[in-house]
């Protein structure tokens, strides 16, 4: 039976002193997150610029697996620093 893992992060971008600023580190973030072979959407606070909230869905056979792939999304985006990440939520569908 396969599992879905839905990750919701909120983000701060301090940096960004426009719409366009941020939507540049969203693209970058989206690009580099997609090779990790998940779905990744913006969900809210399309017209704040220093704010967004990204879903991520990754699907597997296992929930380790999944978690595993979900946990590695959140690794990527601290590494890179492009953006603080102020919460995030897993949730699980079956």
């Amino acid at each position: 039976m396969p599992c879905v893992g839905l990750l919701s992060l909120e983000l701060h971008f301090p940096a960004a002193r426009s719409l366009k600023d941020k939507r540049a580190v969203l693209r970058s973030i989206k690009d580099r997150l997609r090779q990790l072979n998940v779905a990744l959407a913006e969900i809210d606070y399309h017209d704040l610029r220093q704010r967004s909230r990204l879903a991520v869905a990754a699907v597997g056979s296992e929930q380790h697996l999944v978690q595993r792939s979900l946990l590695s999304v959140v690794e990527e985006m601290e590494r890179k620093g492009t953006g603080v990440i102020v919460s995030s939520q897993v949730e699980w569908l079956s």
